[in-house]
């Protein structure tokens, strides 16, 4: 993690997503890399995540500079899958 020139936290990882996709009347298998980066609170809470744990993220998708085109997800929510019960406690260190 690091932190803006105005002191923002920023978090930026890459994940892995793996799932089954209907198309064209056949599930299909989807596996894809993708660049996530996030700020303020998620990026606590994107940094505190260890390697593997499964997570929901949803945000909205931006070219990662002016010049180039390149996706990458920004997140704006995280819902852990796993370990549910340790939320609060992150929650209360401010994470």
């Amino acid at each position: 993690m690091r932190y803006t020139p105005a002191g923002i936290p920023l978090a930026e990882g890459r994940i892995l997503h793996r799932s089954e996709q209907m198309e064209a009347g056949t599930l299909r298998q989807t596996v894809c890399e993708m660049p996530v980066l996030a700020l303020g609170e998620m990026a606590h809470w994107l940094n505190a995540a260890p390697l593997g744990v499964e997570f929901r993220l949803s945000g909205f998708l931006a070219a990662k500079s002016r010049n180039s085109k390149t996706l990458v997800l920004h997140v704006q929510t995280i819902d852990f899958l796993e370990g549910k019960e340790n939320g609060p406690i992150l929650q209360e260190e401010g994470r």
